[in-house]
């Protein structure tokens, strides 16, 4: 059993904005920019696509950016309705190691959108690891069944680009988007002494501190030690 833990979703260094928190704690899911090849390939686009509360995602941008963002094709990923996980990148290969059962946590920037709020890191939902591995060590079925709806594998040019070092992990079906964010950042310094998003000290009871290194402002998949791995089992599974 492992926990580990990782940002995604859209931000300020990819999309320019945070992803909406509303004051009832609820909050919308908005994925960064599809920006393969430079143009994007999904025909999902933030114009198109809308998010829990049914509101069309590029109305959460700034007015002055929403025609030019209508036909931006979105990257999807994770996706939540089949739970799928994909990324290519040297960082996240560590992904793969995830056993059957473990709990890989994402985690999102957000900023109230109906309320004054400040942007912080909040939980927004989980996997309970069924799958996890390199692209190349699933065959052609298990690819086809269970990732058809990963936003690397549903495009042929983008798979054939990026399996020998794309990470896919499958969820189960207990894994779930969060109806409510969890927040878990508090504002640290950075050793130049800049604002830096840290694990707050109450989440550290849950999660430990990461060996030290309690950044979380964009960093690499956070792994949680053996020993915080019961606790905070237990505090991920009883999120809402």
């Amino acid at each position: 059993m492992q926990v580990v833990l990782l940002r995604v979703g859209i931000d300020t260094g990819s999309g320019g904005i945070h992803g909406p928190l509303f004051s009832d704690g609820s909050f919308e899911y908005i994925s960064i920019p599809d920006c393969f090849e430079g143009k994007g390939v999904d025909k999902r686009t933030y114009g198109n696509a809308r998010g829990k509360q049914r509101q069309r995602l590029v109305d959460y941008f700034p007015e002055a950016r929403r025609e030019r963002l209508f036909d931006q094709p979105i990257h999807l990923d994770p996706e939540f309705e089949t739970f799928t996980y994909g990324d290519p990148t040297r960082p996240k290969a560590s992904l793969r190691r995830l056993s059957e059962g473990s709990l890989l946590v994402f985690y999102a920037g957000l900023k109230g959108w109906d309320f004054d709020c400040p942007a912080a890191l909040y939980i927004i939902g989980y996997f309970e690891v069924a799958r996890a591995g390199f692209a190349t060590s699933f065959s052609h079925a298990e690819l086809a069944g269970l990732f058809r709806n990963n936003f690397h594998v549903m495009h042929r040019e983008v798979f054939e680009d990026q399996k020998d070092h794309l990470v896919l992990v499958k969820g189960n079906i207990r894994s779930r988007l969060l109806k409510k964010a969890i927040r878990i950042s508090s504002v640290g310094r950075d050793r130049s002494g800049r604002p830096l998003n840290t694990l707050m000290p109450e989440m550290q009871q849950v999660f430990g501190d990461f060996g030290g290194n309690i950044g979380i402002q964009r960093s690499p998949p956070r792994w949680v030690v053996p020993e915080f791995t019961q606790r905070a089992t237990k505090f991920v599974l009883a999120l809402r």
